[in-house]
């Protein structure tokens, strides 16, 4: 059978993969937000797992589970280009190779702890998205919503920081960093539910689609099953 995919399922879609390479590029920029230092990614980050809440919500695990995948490896096409790209030798009169690699010339470390910590947060974040669903007949979406958030920001933190800077920054302010990146992550998804439950609402209107994940393979790889 043919399988076809709505259109604000493809919208959603294409929105979450540019918030990824959006932030894994704004990553290289370091800002201050009252008073707290943190990274430009943290702008548009959280809005991947807004994103991964409502295809979860709508059109449920398998579904997710398909823009995760074209996720990582939208991000992986997009790193790849870049080290290509820094890897070639600038034109004699061009003098912005030293603020271009700075941005696109990830070191391999970063680039596995980015990738490792995306798929791992955000698979997590869907499949509590799903499970909830179904303890809940549909209900708390706020709480749902909430929660997976915190559960897949708080495994993206504890896998990539570790991974990224363990032997580079000492243990005590990876700590630090770590948990001040799940609170302004989740505090993000707090602050702009609102927008999510509307979002949401108007969707499953829109589309006609509100998927219970009964008896369905939560294993990641199943990427053919939709």
């Amino acid at each position: 059978m043919k399988q076809t995919v709505s259109v604000p399922f493809m919208l959603l879609g294409i929105l979450f993969n540019v918030c990824l390479i959006a932030a894994n590029l704004l990553e290289t920029k370091v800002i201050t937000l009252c008073g707290l230092t943190v990274t430009a990614g943290l702008l548009v980050f959280p809005i991947s797992y807004i994103i991964n809440d409502c295809i979860a919500e709508v059109w449920g695990f398998r579904k997710a589970r398909l823009i995760i995948w074209t996720g990582f490896a939208m991000n992986f096409f997009v790193v790849s280009l870049g080290l290509v790209a820094v890897a070639l030798p600038p034109a004699p009169f061009w003098t912005g190779a030293e603020h271009f690699n700075f941005v696109f010339g990830m070191a391999p470390r970063i680039v596995a702890a980015s990738l490792a910590a995306f798929l791992v947060g955000s698979f997590l974040n869907a499949y509590v998205m799903s499970r909830m669903k179904l303890r809940s007949g549909g209900r708390h979406f706020s709480m749902r919503a909430i929660a997976s958030t915190v559960v897949g920001e708080t495994a993206d933190s504890l896998l990539f920081f570790p991974i990224a800077f363990g032997g580079v920054i000492a243990w005590q302010e990876l700590a630090v960093m770590m948990v001040l990146q799940i609170v302004l992550k989740s505090l993000y998804e707090v602050i702009i539910l609102p927008v999510t439950v509307r979002v949401v609402r108007y969707v499953k209107r829109i589309d006609g689609s509100d998927v219970y994940d009964e008896g369905i393979s939560y294993k990641i790889w199943k990427i053919r099953d939709l």
